[in-house]
């Protein structure tokens, strides 16, 4: 059983920053795609970027140029960089973490965080 535990998260206004971190438990954790999602109230689960293990990565077009995930598997730790925040970036992050090294959907994902609280005020 691998355990996920997401920090970092906070309130800042528009164009600040934070960095989210992402915990991993597992002796094979530089072999897991590790993801990012999101969710804001009222909206489904979207994917946010997604890293695998030869360091490969993804992101959804809104967040590209101002969010960058990075890892440290000496740490079991995936890190996401987030700058120059908006509004609509407001939302409840998520880490996952996919056996498979796919990572590009939810589906992929058999371990999931708790969740931490990103809020971007204008």
């Amino acid at each position: 059983q691998v355990q996920v535990v997401e920090s970092g998260g906070g309130a800042v206004q528009a164009g600040g920053s934070l960095r989210l971190s992402c915990a991993a438990s597992g002796r094979t954790f530089s072999s897991y795609a590790m993801g990012w999602f999101r969710q804001a109230p009222g909206k489904e689960r979207e994917f946010v970027v997604a890293i695998r293990s030869g360091g490969d990565t993804w992101y959804v077009d809104s967040v590209k140029g101002r969010f960058t995930i990075s890892r440290d598997n000496a740490k079991n730790t995936v890190y996401l960089q987030m700058n120059s925040l908006k509004p609509e970036d407001t939302a409840v992050y998520y880490c996952a973490a996919d056996r498979n090294n796919y990572g590009l959907t939810y589906r992929d994902y058999e371990y999931w965080g708790q969740g931490t609280q990103v809020t971007v005020s204008s």
